[in-house]
């Protein structure tokens, strides 16, 4: 979350309801083939980890962790092990996995931790993306753009290079491991007549790429964790008595003294934008081909302006009490100590230990998960970047902006359309 930007007084006003018109509609026979995909590791490299495995229902479509346990990895959530033998992690996932809460939403225009990707005609396919100007054609919405792209990562789903075709050939370039799983899922008897079935122009299974598959996990995500029913929805349409007392207290603190709308506004509670919050630095970073290991530099990786090193996009809030920790890297374990970081980032940056984040034992990468601690010049850099200025709220005050933040939970998230499939296996 990133609240309280500096220079802002004026109290905010509560948004609109979200409404049908603000999400994109998607076919639900394509969002059947979707699920099953979602829950199948078909789609990694070595066919040992999917989608669901960093972000499961069960942890608000995170993984409960700070960092996760990608690609050779075991087991689900917080009891995730890093494996064993040949096949255990080299790495862990650099960043914290978002939750996938409204992604089909018409308005959203930029995605991941540092914005590398968003809505733009730059290379003329309607992206800018990682992928440039080799990104798929046909893609149904930004959604099934981000879907590509944890297919390709080594750690998330690849698979170190030399293990698969898939992750050797993006080894080579990033759009070259596609056409080998849509090859895998065009020939599974149980994928490709049902994506004939589903998606026109699609005359024979031969004539299934990466596009389709891609576009049927956006209708899946979209569909599945579309959420607008949450007590605070039901207040914006209408129904005062939807909000116990000390949620309206917290909400009046979000919309007022907070000062938390300044970066969370609007229907969707996100500004879409970048900010530095001075989130205690640790793991493997999010490294650029000439940073030092341990080093992530936030949406500066992305744009390559100096001003804005260490910046993060704004996450949106609902069920955000379901998808802790929090923060781009997971640095605080619950809503409470996240909104004491915003009040004061400089005293948590130096009050904040190592124990805090919710990382599974893996002896062979201790020694790097810290070792950004040991660049004091680099410290001090994430330690002096901040966009939000301190605030004093009292205890009470917090309790309220806690209670908000559940008041964001919507009523039906146990109850999706789909569900968890028997068939899958963590």
């Amino acid at each position: 979350m990133a609240f309280l930007l500096a220079g802002t007084a004026a109290a905010q006003d509560v948004p609109r309801p979200l409404t049908d018109s603000d999400f994109i509609p998607f076919d639900m026979e394509q969002a059947a083939i979707g699920h099953q995909l979602f829950y199948d590791p078909i789609l990694s490299g070595n066919q040992n980890i999917s989608c669901a495995h960093c972000h499961h229902p069960d942890f608000g479509t995170s993984d409960g962790l700070s960092l996760g346990i990608g690609e050779g990895g075991q087991g689900l959530g917080p009891d995730r092990t890093p494996g064993v033998g040949a096949d255990k992690i080299r790495k862990r996932i650099p960043r914290n996995s978002p939750g996938l809460w409204n992604l089909g939403a018409r308005d959203i225009h930029t995605v991941f931790h540092d914005g590398r990707l968003s809505i733009s005609d730059v290379y003329g396919n309607g992206f800018n993306s990682p992928a440039q100007e080799w990104l798929p054609e046909g893609l149904n919405s930004l959604l099934a753009a981000q879907a590509l792209f944890p297919l390709t990562a080594q750690f998330e789903m690849a698979g170190n290079v030399a293990e698969n075709q898939v992750t050797g050939a993006v080894h080579d370039r990033i759009d070259k491991g596609w056409p080998i799983l849509a090859k895998r899922v065009r020939t599974d008897p149980r994928y490709g007549p049902a994506i004939v079935a589903a998606f026109d122009g699609v005359e024979t299974t031969e004539d299934i790429t990466i596009t389709q598959i891609a576009n049927a996990l956006a209708a899946f995500m979209a569909v599945e964790w579309r959420s607008t029913d949450s007590p605070f929805d039901q207040y914006l349409a209408g129904d005062d008595s939807a909000l116990s007392p000390a949620q309206k207290d917290g909400m009046d603190l979000f919309y007022g003294k907070a000062r938390c709308a300044t970066c969370h506004s609007g229907p969707l509670m996100s500004d879409q934008e970048f900010h530095a919050l001075a989130l205690p630095p640790f793991g493997p970073g999010r490294t650029r081909q000439w940073d030092p290991y341990a080093r992530d530099v936030g949406r500066m990786g992305e744009s390559n302006r100096l001003e804005d090193a260490y910046r993060f996009r704004t996450p949106m809030l609902r069920n955000v009490a379901l998808t802790a920790p929090y923060g781009h890297n997971g640095a605080f374990p619950d809503l409470d100590s996240m909104i004491r970081h915003h009040l004061d980032p400089v005293g948590s940056f130096m009050n904040w230990a190592p124990q805090t984040a919710a990382l599974p034992d893996v002896p062979w990468l201790q020694k790097a998960d810290f070792v950004i601690w040991q660049d004091q010049i680099e410290m001090q850099r994430v330690r002096n970047k901040i966009d939000i200025a301190p605030l004093d709220l009292s205890d009470a005050e917090i309790d309220s902006l806690v209670a908000f933040m559940h008041a964001l939970t919507g009523t039906s998230v146990d109850t999706p359309p789909f569900g968890v499939p028997e068939s899958f296996v963590p």
